[in-house]
Protein backbone atom coordinates (compact mmCIF):
# COMPACT_ATOMS: atom_id res chain seq x y z
CA UNK A 1 0.00 0.00 0.00
CA UNK A 2 1.39 3.37 -1.06
CA UNK A 3 0.55 6.70 1.21
CA UNK A 4 1.52 10.17 0.53
CA UNK A 5 3.76 11.71 3.69
CA UNK A 6 3.24 15.06 3.82
CA UNK A 7 4.12 15.87 7.48
CA UNK A 8 6.32 13.87 10.12
CA UNK A 9 2.75 12.90 11.70
CA UNK A 10 2.12 11.09 8.61
CA UNK A 11 5.34 9.32 8.96
CA UNK A 12 4.87 8.72 12.84
CA UNK A 13 1.34 6.98 12.01
CA UNK A 14 2.74 4.77 9.39
CA UNK A 15 5.37 3.55 11.68
CA UNK A 16 2.93 3.12 14.50
CA UNK A 17 0.67 1.45 12.55
CA UNK A 18 2.89 -1.37 10.80
CA UNK A 19 5.25 -2.03 14.35
CA UNK A 20 1.85 -2.35 16.42
CA UNK A 21 0.45 -4.81 13.17
CA UNK A 22 3.43 -6.79 13.38
CA UNK A 23 2.90 -6.97 17.21
CA UNK A 24 6.72 -5.20 17.62
CA UNK A 25 7.59 -4.26 20.92
CA UNK A 26 8.51 -0.10 20.67
CA UNK A 27 11.46 -0.88 22.56
CA UNK A 28 12.31 -4.21 20.87
CA UNK A 29 11.76 -2.81 17.59
CA UNK A 30 14.43 0.47 18.79
CA UNK A 31 16.73 -2.59 19.83
CA UNK A 32 17.04 -3.96 15.93
CA UNK A 33 17.54 -0.55 14.38
CA UNK A 34 20.11 0.62 16.90
CA UNK A 35 18.60 3.18 18.53
CA UNK A 36 16.89 4.30 21.77
CA UNK A 37 13.62 3.76 23.16
CA UNK A 38 13.31 7.38 23.15
CA UNK A 39 14.39 7.60 19.62
CA UNK A 40 11.72 5.56 18.45
CA UNK A 41 8.83 7.08 20.87
CA UNK A 42 9.93 10.43 19.96
CA UNK A 43 9.45 9.30 16.16
CA UNK A 44 6.32 7.72 16.52
CA UNK A 45 4.77 10.96 18.33
CA UNK A 46 5.98 12.77 15.44
CA UNK A 47 8.47 15.00 16.75
CA UNK A 48 10.37 17.31 14.05
CA UNK A 49 13.49 17.41 15.40
CA UNK A 50 14.68 13.72 15.04
CA UNK A 51 17.35 12.76 13.38
CA UNK A 52 16.52 11.72 9.53
CA UNK A 53 19.57 8.97 9.10
CA UNK A 54 18.22 7.30 11.79
CA UNK A 55 14.44 7.92 11.43
CA UNK A 56 15.29 6.08 7.73
CA UNK A 57 17.06 3.18 9.63
CA UNK A 58 13.92 2.68 11.81
CA UNK A 59 11.82 2.75 9.16
CA UNK A 60 13.53 0.14 7.67
CA UNK A 61 13.55 -2.34 10.55
CA UNK A 62 10.13 -2.26 10.36
CA UNK A 63 9.72 -2.79 6.57
CA UNK A 64 8.83 0.37 5.67
CA UNK A 65 9.99 1.76 2.47
CA UNK A 66 10.29 5.21 1.67
CA UNK A 67 10.84 7.05 -1.86
CA UNK A 68 10.16 10.71 -3.49
CA UNK A 69 8.73 11.30 -6.77
CA UNK A 70 10.19 13.93 -8.55
CA UNK A 71 9.11 15.20 -11.79
CA UNK A 72 10.35 13.79 -14.75
CA UNK A 73 11.99 17.03 -15.81
CA UNK A 74 14.61 16.20 -12.93
CA UNK A 75 15.36 12.74 -14.07
CA UNK A 76 18.65 13.95 -16.04
CA UNK A 77 20.07 16.36 -13.67
CA UNK A 78 19.19 13.32 -10.63
CA UNK A 79 21.90 11.09 -12.94
CA UNK A 80 24.19 13.69 -13.13
CA UNK A 81 24.23 13.93 -9.20
CA UNK A 82 24.36 10.38 -9.04
CA UNK A 83 27.49 10.34 -11.49
CA UNK A 84 29.26 13.00 -9.68
CA UNK A 85 28.55 10.95 -6.18
CA UNK A 86 30.17 7.76 -7.91
CA UNK A 87 32.54 9.65 -9.08
CA UNK A 88 33.65 11.41 -6.02
CA UNK A 89 32.94 8.00 -4.35
CA UNK A 90 35.53 6.15 -6.37
CA UNK A 91 38.13 9.01 -6.20
CA UNK A 92 38.22 8.59 -2.46
CA UNK A 93 38.60 4.67 -2.61
CA UNK A 94 41.36 5.20 -5.07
Amino acid sequence: MKLPIHSVDDLALVLRAVRKSSRVRQDDLAATAGVSKQFAADVERGKPTVQLGLVLKLLSEAGVSLSAEIPGSAAAELDRQRARRNAKAQAHDA
